[in-house]
């Protein structure tokens, strides 16, 4: 591949994995955006529970892509997991490892909780709403 279109795919995986993450943190506190949320988090829950049997914990197929594209590039990276990577990258900061697993696990554990509740709460406020009438 050629060197422009790889220092796109870069960037492009650099704000795309970093929104979706955010929305997967996020996406849960807004009614209207609270049924794509749901869709996004039970795809990173495939991705890193389902897929993760035969490629390890944790795997996610965007990461996997976007390090495949910076080996690419000659510049490899080497932290684990994404959070990490971002961590690293943006402050500098060489957080431990297992730390950031943790924490990331527990974040993408509420956010998921929350978003199955809400989603079910709105489900049967809807449901409930069509049957009055």
């Amino acid at each position: 591949m050629k060197y422009p279109m790889l220092t796109f795919l870069d960037y492009f995986f650099i704000a795309f994995h970093s929104l979706f993450t955010l929305f997967n943190m996020t996406g849960w506190i807004w009614k209207k955006t609270r049924k794509a949320h749901l869709t996004t988090i039970l795809l990173t829950a495939c991705s890193w529970f389902v897929l993760g049997i035969w490629y390890g914990w944790g795997y996610c197929f965007c990461t996997d892509w976007h390090w495949q594209v910076r080996e690419a590039l000659g510049r490899p990276i080497t932290s684990d997991t994404y959070i990490h990577f971002l961590i690293l990258d943006i402050t500098g900061v060489n957080l431990p490892p297992r730390l950031v697993d943790a924490v990331t696990l527990a974040v993408f554990v509420i956010c998921f909780f929350l978003s199955v509740t809400l989603n079910a709460r709105d489900f049967a406020k809807q449901r409930s709403a069509r049957e009055t009438r």
